[in-house]
């Protein structure tokens, strides 16, 4: 990442933090308030959580995360990166406040007296907080957008690790100093990550990607993963228990749903280095997990990738791309761990990457496969390239056939498609790819 800042970013955090700040304030105290004199307030707490310690000591991280709000505007680079940083700063605060008013909550367990530095802190604390604004826990929401934005710019060791440190103990914090309860925590993790996938620091916004999917194709697709999300929803809301679990994996599948129906390919937000950001890798991980090991199921008796025509390779995403000296790839789901000769930490060894995301099991628009078919011709001429996606039977195969025909090894469509089977049988191209194939003579 370049060291070099737009001009004005200090005043512009500094107005940042004069809007963020009393709005906070207000609006948390006021909610609690107003939880104070309810008489439908509940609580959720599991039977293991009488165990939970309390570390006195760790009020001290627990109040480091107010220091660490404000440092936070003093590392964006650009003025997108501060004002989208301080937008979900305040979507957290504005999500979590509606629900402590919706469902409020109380903590149950009844702190000791404390004497001391520490019990100093805790008494200054509880003059503004109330047991209650409970789930999601607002300071682990904002404890996942600061740490996000200080992992992307802490990266010297050690103070990386103990960046990740630190940050880690306040997560704990809220546990030892009896300020919440565990239910708190994985959905304020969740708001958290809700807010920097809704903001991320760079590229498009993913309501800016709206767009209804005219295929009927994505449209089953996207009610076939909206079912599977609410199989997974309804246990977890009548049983409770260890099924809230289930959660986790109905928000992924909700979201894989709201990719194909609406927001397409770059609802993965996979980066120019082969990368899912840090808020989709945590928001989709269910989901990924099931994706990573269905390709590794389909591809486990033929895992290698087969050479097509003059050093252009056909296969799944690799663990690595080592042996290639250049990889395009058309997997959006899936991250793809290569050297990427644009990232500044790498070294002259690295690997020529592109990236073309498109959505599992829909053929690739043809303007899509123009542009890969001309990255594929430039990273040839530095070496053997991989032309990949998740499983290297359909997606990629028709990059490599738009390719052949663009680059007059192939006549037409038919005869890339009968090159590339004799190379690699098992390659599954349907109508919708043919007709995209087609298209590419109407290309610029």
């Amino acid at each position: 990442m370049s060291s070099s800042r737009e001009p004005g970013l200090i005043r512009r955090g500094v107005f940042w933090l004069l809007l963020l700040g009393p709005l906070f304030f207000l609006s948390y105290g006021l909610a609690n308030n107003h939880t104070a004199g309810r008489s439908d307030v509940g609580s959720l707490v599991f039977s293991w959580e009488s165990h939970t310690p309390l570390w006195p000591w760790t009020i001290i991280p627990y109040w480091s995360i107010d220091l660490l709000y404000g440092l936070s505007f003093l590392l964006p680079r650009t003025r997108q990166e501060m004002d989208r940083h301080a937008l979900a700063l305040l979507t957290a605060q504005l999500i979590s406040v509606t629900c402590f008013l919706l469902w409020p909550l109380r903590f149950t367990f009844e702190r000791p007296e404390l004497g001391g530095v520490f019990g100093w802190l805790f008494d200054v604390l509880m003059g503004f907080d109330k047991p209650f604004n409970q789930a999601p826990s607002l300071h682990i929401a904002l404890l996942v957008i600061i740490w996000t934005m200080f992992a992307r710019h802490v990266r010297r060791q050690p103070w990386r690790w103990l960046m990740h440190g630190w940050m880690a103990l306040i997560g704990v914090s809220v546990l030892t100093t009896w300020q919440h309860h565990f239910i708190d925590v994985p959905t304020g993790a969740l708001v958290g990550f809700v807010c920097v996938w809704l903001w991320p620091y760079r590229g498009q916004l993913p309501w800016q990607q709206v767009h209804l999917a005219r295929d009927a194709k994505r449209w089953r697709l996207a009610l076939f993963y909206t079912v599977g999300g609410l199989l997974c929803a309804v246990p977890a809301v009548t049983l409770g228990g260890a099924w809230l679990w289930l959660t986790w994996p109905a928000v992924s599948l909700a979201l894989v749903a709201l990719n194909y129906g609406v927001l397409g390919a770059g609802g993965f937000q996979k980066g120019a280095d082969g990368r899912l950001s840090n808020a989709a890798s945590w928001l989709l991980a269910p989901y990924l997990i099931g994706a990573w090991v269905n390709s590794r199921l389909w591809t486990w008796r033929h895992p290698q990738a087969d050479e097509v025509c003059d050093g252009v390779y056909l296969g799944r995403v690799p663990g690595h791309g080592a042996q290639f000296a250049g990889v395009v790839d058309l997997c959006a789901e899936l991250p793809c761990h290569v050297q990427n000769s644009a990232a500044p930490t790498q070294v002259a060894s690295a690997i020529g990457y592109a990236c073309f995301p498109t959505l599992d099991l829909i053929a690739p628009e043809s303007p899509l496969l123009h542009q890969a078919a001309i990255a594929i011709e430039r990273l040839r001429s530095q070496g053997p390239v991989l032309v990949c996606c998740a499983l290297g039977y359909s997606r990629s195969a028709s990059a490599v056939a738009a390719w052949l025909v663009l680059t007059g090894r192939c006549s037409d469509a038919r005869q890339a498609e009968a090159l590339i089977r004799k190379a690699r049988p098992g390659v599954v191209l349907h109508s919708a790819h043919r007709q995209a194939l087609q298209q590419l003579g109407t290309q610029p």
